[in-house]
């Protein structure tokens, strides 16, 4: 059996084959395209097992050597203690360390999600990303109108104020809102393919029974958490969202800290959103109660992740038994 070890770089990958025997048998530094992989690899045997660190250029590659028939293994670079905190660290000894952990069944593996789940991911990020540049470029806007002393009644960007906008004959407000008019239009038709996807995924129509979640939430929480039974329980998927306090025990003392902001970002974004969503639309439901309720002791930052945790563990179980959401009123 061969192991190959791959240290990943965005303009060449470091590429070690070690044998049952801990031998080196290579050490190669290759460019990062898909010709050089490929050139490299026509002299490893399909029956080798692979492993590379997440980063920035994993997934192409990933998906290259997958379809090609290898055994191939995603390392958690936070969890691979042997690479994070070595005293010596160079790409050759990477590459061969990672091979030697696969080689004793010593990786910490990360969760490869599925291509249609990616291609979830790809399409809510890409719509994020828009949304932020646009309110960017507003922001920009803003900044000019601030720095003149003008002020524009009513509404922001609506028509008539977008109209009013225009009447100050200002060019680099114009091209501010000639790109907006652009990304706009980006936007709607992205929103259009992620209200497609949804219709076809029972899971995303099943998580928009819930107030707040509407089709970019439900398509970006199932596209982060996947088969949900892959997670045992409802705590376990929470801890993986990063939404559960830091604990440090000893000597028989316990203290909690902080949420510990593992995991998936995008998914706690987008819990966190839907809350304050749904608290300011439905005052009534024991979700906005239990908010509230924290709130008061708390304040809002607390509470709004308190009730995203919540939300979270809801979903669990609506995803595992396959149900919509019912909500408990009060009063």
């Amino acid at each position: 059996m061969i192991y190959v070890g791959m240290d990943l770089h965005k303009n060449y990958h470091q590429i070690a084959l070690v044998d049952d025997s801990g031998e080196v048998l290579a050490n190669e530094k290759i460019d990062n395209t898909t010709r050089a992989i490929n050139k490299f690899f026509k002299e490893v045997p399909l029956d080798s097992k692979a492993v590379m660190e997440s980063s920035s250029v994993w997934y192409n590659v990933y998906s290259m050597l997958e379809d090609k028939g290898y055994d191939v293994t995603l390392s958690n670079p936070l969890k691979t203690k042997a690479i994070a905190s070595a005293k010596i660290k160079t790409d050759k000894i990477d590459a061969v360390t990672l091979a030697n952990l696969l080689k004793g069944e010593l990786i910490a593996e990360c969760y490869v999600a599925p291509p249609q789940l990616m291609k979830y991911k790809e399409i809510v990020r890409h719509r994020k990303f828009i949304v932020y540049s646009r309110t960017n470029i507003k922001n920009k806007i803003h900044g000019i109108l601030l720095l003149n002393g003008i002020k524009i009644p009513g509404d922001t960007f609506t028509q008539l104020y977008v109209k009013h906008l225009r009447k100050l004959k200002d060019y680099r407000i114009d091209g501010y809102l000639n790109v907006i008019d652009t990304m706009n239009i980006e936007i709607d038709a992205i929103s259009k393919r992620i209200d497609k996807l949804v219709r076809s995924n029972e899971d995303a129509q099943l998580l928009t029974s819930i107030p707040g979640i509407g089709n970019y939430t439900a398509l970006s929480i199932v596209g982060e958490i996947g088969d949900v039974k892959r997670f045992p329980d409802s705590h376990k998927l929470c801890s993986y969202a990063g939404l559960v306090p830091s604990t440090h025990s000893s000597g028989g003392v316990t203290h909690h800290g902080p949420i510990t902001k593992f995991g998936s970002t995008h998914l706690r974004w987008v819990l966190t959103e839907a809350i304050r969503v749904h608290v300011r639309v439905h005052k009534d439901t024991e979700l906005a109660h239990y908010y509230y309720r924290m709130f008061k002791r708390k304040g809002m930052s607390k509470s709004t992740v308190a009730a995203a945790a919540k939300l979270l563990r809801i979903i669990y179980w609506m995803l595992w038994d396959k149900r919509k959401y019912v909500a408990s009123y009060s009063g």
